[in-house]
């Protein structure tokens, strides 16, 4: 049987070594299983292609695929389950911070038929900024309440699938990927595997709170039309609110005859202000989403390979 390990890299030449070192003592522990080690390169501006290049010559399981320009980890993973062959198939981070050592017990875990999927999720943020560890929280707990499918907290790309698992998600064809959500909308029996937070092994993080907030809004407009409805009770509220201050005027001034002397310009502002936020906040939810089809209907490709190794098909 064949094992597909696929890393997407992202300037990583200082941890690819530490990587493809651990990799290699677990071939040598799962002696049994044949192995392809798949280095999707994102666009790095670093030496990340010579080190994959020198990995290749040395070692024939090593295969990789380089992108023309950055499209993100998404792509990278998709052009990876694509390429992977395996009878099982895994997804790894190229800095450590998903445990190689994990690997053996997650083949063991499918040789069992205990599941069809084993993934990593972590069970501590310790090392991790405390607003982004806050903020990781909430973005799970808000998610979790509006889309259909549950995403565990602390979950990782790092997972090892069946063949039946990994094509079901080439299917899901969509451009705008969020990972995540589909391994968990593809469905399929899931075994977690808890581990501590793990530092990279060298380098620096390429995910800023900017780059986070955006995928966390990614992950939402994906899954949920969640928002659309929200914008669209939060503008009949409005809507009943201001029908019922009508009211309350007419009665005041028809019936009961009282009249302000002084025209009420603050609170005209203020309901002004009030009803045009509304209207902004729901045009803004709406061009989420009418934004994502624009790039759906475009149909342009998820990546564009620059260079693939030379291996036989």
């Amino acid at each position: 049987m064949l094992i597909s390990l696929i890393v997407p890299c992202y300037n990583e030449e200082e941890a690819l070594p530490f990587l493809y070192d651990a990799l290699c003592d677990v071939r040598k522990q799962l002696d049994s299983y044949d192995f392809e080690f798949i280095f999707i390169n994102d666009g790095s501006r670093d030496r990340t292609s010579d080190v994959i290049r020198g990995l290749k010559e040395k070692d024939d399981d090593v295969k990789y695929v380089f992108f023309s320009r950055n499209f993100g980890k998404e792509s990278a993973m998709y052009a990876g389950l694509e390429k992977a062959k395996g009878d099982y198939v895994a997804i790894m981070d190229a800095d450590m911070q998903d445990p190689p050592s994990l690997i053996p017990e997650m083949v063991k875990a499918l040789e069992n038929d205990e599941a069809d999927i084993v993934a990593a999720r972590r069970v501590t943020r310790e090392g991790e900024p405390k607003i982004r560890s806050f903020f990781a929280r909430k973005f799970y707990k808000l998610i979790n309440r509006m889309c259909e499918v549950e995403i565990a907290d602390g979950a990782r790309d790092f997972r090892l699938m069946k063949r039946i698992v990994v094509d079901a998600i080439i299917a899901v064809s969509e451009r705008q990927r969020f990972s995540k959500g589909i391994f968990a909308w593809v469905g399929f029996r899931t075994k977690w595997l808890e581990h501590k937070n793990v530092e990279r092994v060298a380098g620096e993080t390429k995910w800023s709170f900017w780059k986070l907030f955006k995928y966390a809004v990614d992950g939402i407009v994906s899954f949920t039309v969640a928002p659309l409805r929200l914008a669209t009770y939060a503008g009949f509220t409005s809507a009943f609110a201001g029908f019922i201050y009508m009211i309350y005027y007419f009665i005041r001034a028809i019936i009961l005859r009282i009249y302000n002397e002084v025209p009420g310009y603050p609170s005209l502002l203020c309901f002004i202000l009030f009803i045009g936020g509304l209207i902004l906040m729901a045009l803004g939810v709406l061009g989420e989403y009418i934004g994502r089809t624009f790039i759906e209907v475009k149909r342009r490709p998820v990546y564009i390979a620059a260079e693939e190794d030379k291996s036989e098909e």
